[in-house]
């Protein structure tokens, strides 16, 4: 069903359990409960002042971030990006569903002090987008599934290079040059010893977690690096090591991992409180980004890359479906929230209202989506009608 070599059932119950997690996080943070909420994420520690919200968003993400990591290389080595001829179109719809949404921020803001926030809106939530995406699979081409899927991994190479990039704090280079040791040893182990032990790159991963963490790039990039030295082909086992690690992960991260991340970064308080008069170009920024900035920019990127031969548009999809497509994919969610984390961290009335501004531009999106949808089956129907009318008009 899908070359993300992870079931699209896990995607469409990680759906479910992220609608649950987030309704639940803005019932909860809305209630009397709100003070056992901060306190438990806040102000419980696990490890001198590594509270649980520290450990969701810097240890658990860097599993998201490596199953990410995964599923990136086995797309550029076996998939869907494996070959310029697969990869142009869906690499093109991607490119400009990151360079529309931030320059429409950056126009917005480029007289605010919110500048720092332009990688808000140039996320895509897979799992969200796979989920609205499964409802309606059945009214598509199955290629689409593939355009999708492709679409959204180049996405999150994009966000997590700019992670990596834009939101390391001051740089210890004597941890950042352990980092880089443990990789090269990890790469070692994997071509020349020809190691395939899960345990050893877990635990290896860990030391290499730490020594990231210590040097002021963000830990989650720990995930990725990580991913490029783990074995992509079986040199004893039935499997490979990407392969059994996936299988071991995914279910974790997809049913549990993100969901988690999601309860404990939605807590929102949606009251009236909060002043958002000073900070429009923030939630204006987003809002803009993410619902038309992204469509917008893979509908723009597409048309322009086929018109100019860069790329050829699968002749099986149409481009109602790709502007589907592009509209699911202005729902950026779990990444764009995590985004905005880092932005604006130490602010927490602005990563409240960034925050507010992802619900928002989520909602606008998947109602477009269903839009956008009902008419592309009232014009199926419509075609079928066409046609069988032609059909008994020429058999008469």
């Amino acid at each position: 069903m899908r070359t993300y070599r992870k079931s699209i059932k896990i995607e469409a119950l990680t759906s479910i359990f992220l609608l649950i997690a987030t309704i639940s996080a803005l019932f909860v943070y809305n209630t009397s409960l709100k003070d056992m909420y901060d306190y438990i994420l806040n102000d419980i520690y696990i490890v001198n002042e590594f509270s649980i919200h520290m450990f969701i968003n810097e240890f658990l993400m860097s599993i998201f971030f490596l199953v990410a990591g995964l599923e990136i290389k086995a797309e550029i080595l076996h998939g869907n990006l494996s070959s310029f001829k697969k990869a142009s179109f869906p690499v093109f719809a991607s490119i400009g569903g990151v360079i529309v949404p931030a320059l429409i921020f950056i126009f917005i803001n480029r007289n605010s002090p919110f500048l720092s926030g332009f990688c808000i809106p140039i996320s895509t939530d897979i799992a969200f987008a796979v989920g609205i995406f499964i409802l309606f699979s059945n009214k598509f081409n199955p290629a689409l599934k593939v355009f999708l899927l492709s679409l959204a991994v180049v996405d999150d190479l994009i966000s997590i290079a700019f992670i990596a990039i834009l939101y390391s704090l001051d740089i210890n280079f004597t941890y950042l040059v352990i980092s880089f040791a443990i990789l090269i040893t990890l790469i070692i182990a994997n071509k020349l010893f020809k190691v395939e032990s899960i345990i050893y790159y877990l635990i290896s991963g860990l030391c290499l977690w730490y020594f990231v963490h210590l040097s002021g790039v963000h830990s989650t990039i720990s995930g990725i690096i990580l991913a490029i030295a783990i074995p992509s082909k079986s040199y004893t086992c039935r499997k490979s090591t990407l392969d059994r690690l996936q299988c071991l992960l995914v279910p974790i991260n997809s049913l549990f991992i993100i969901p988690l991340f999601a309860f404990a970064n939605t807590g929102i308080e949606l009251t009236y409180n909060i002043d958002i008069s000073s900070a429009k170009p923030l939630y204006m920024g987003i809002i803009l980004g993410l619902s038309v900035g992204k469509p917008l920019g893979i509908m723009l990127f597409c048309y322009l890359g086929n018109l100019l031969k860069f790329t050829e548009k699968p002749k099986n999809i149409s481009w109602l479906a790709i502007f589907f497509v592009s509209l699911i994919a202005g729902i950026g969610f779990t990444m764009s929230i995590f985004v905005s984390e880092l932005a604006f961290v130490h602010n927490l009335t602005l990563i409240n209202i960034a925050k507010m501004a992802i619900l928002i531009s989520a909602s606008i999106s998947i109602a477009a989506s269903f839009i956008t949808i009902s008419i592309y089956i009232y014009v199926c129907k419509l075609k079928n009608k066409t046609t069988n009318l032609t059909s008994k008009y020429l058999i008469s």
